[in-house]
């Protein structure tokens, strides 16, 4: 994806060189194998991040070279969601598209929804409105999982995004609610059709990414494709030596990811990501 010299969203909150909020030093493949397991298998790992037994790093972050153009294709590629978003809520839905701030941090950051850490993941936070990023989540992602590319990384953007999205359109607070009063298994259903949802709206994105701006490369929508398939529930749980338990997904299988990503590409209409009213997921 095309993105050095384009417009930086004004739009992020830069936490990073404030320090690292209380996180342990851990380092090298320890640090991503937690990470891998906490994010992905729903486990909360945050004790094994602040654990005093590790030592804890208390003083401020010193940004190096990566960490400030980790930023700037953060903020070009949050840059790209408002002027798409803009266009589709105006195009599609005769609305106003209100832009989300993004959060970025090393380390452990305090979010309304939580401490945000890399055991956390990247997530939106319907409390703040919000999206959480840790930019080293994008090393975890190539190294351990092989989802490499700029335009997975920009995937990942535009998949929080795209929660913010929902939460603009109302579909993420009744889907929540509904979610607060069903059994896990039904709540983990309704989970599964959310982020499926959000898989298809980063499809849309990434459509209009390529017609507005020109902005794709050769390779750019198949470095999306392999990341959306690469953190799929079964996927995950077969790679951590599981065998993949349906009732427990939360984000959907490989194809599933693929196919909705797919489907906002192909058509770039909000309307076709309608996962709650689709007769096969």
């Amino acid at each position: 994806m095309e993105w050095r010299g384009r417009r930086q969203s004004r739009n992020i909150e830069d936490r990073r060189a404030a320090g690292g909020g209380g996180a342990a030093r851990v380092g090298g493949l320890g640090l991503l194998a937690i990470l891998v397991v906490g994010y992905f298998l729903g486990i909360d790992v945050t004790p094994l991040l602040t654990d005093p037994g590790l030592g804890q790093d208390e003083t401020p972050v010193e940004l190096t070279e990566a960490d400030r153009a980790a930023g700037e294709f953060v903020a070009v590629s949050l840059g790209y969601t408002e002027e798409i978003w803009a266009k589709a809520f105006k195009d599609q839905l005769g609305r106003r598209y209100a832009p989300v701030t993004l959060v970025l941090y090393k380390g452990i950051a305090a979010s309304p929804c939580g401490s945000a850490s890399g055991a956390t993941g990247p997530f939106y936070c319907p409390g703040d409105r919000k999206v959480y990023l840790d930019t080293d989540f994008f090393t975890t992602m190539e190294r351990q999982l092989g989802a490499r590319g700029d335009f997975a990384m920009a995937y990942v953007v535009a998949h929080e995004v795209a929660h913010h999205v929902q939460d603009e359109l109302g579909i993420l607070g009744q889907a929540n609610q509904i979610r607060a009063g069903v059994s896990e298994a039904e709540s983990n259903r309704i989970s599964v059709m959310i982020e499926l949802q959000a898989d298809c709206l980063s499809g849309v994105w990434a459509r209009g990414v390529h017609k507005e701006f020109g902005a794709i490369e050769a390779g750019d929508f198949e470095e999306a494709l392999r990341a959306a398939r690469a953190i799929g529930d079964d996927t995950l749980q077969r790679n951590a030596g599981r065998l993949p338990m349906p009732h427990t997904f939360t984000h959907g299988t490989s194809a599933q990811r693929a196919k909705w990503f797919d489907t906002g590409l192909k058509s770039g209409d909000i309307r076709a990501c309608d996962t709650f009213g689709a007769r096969n997921l």
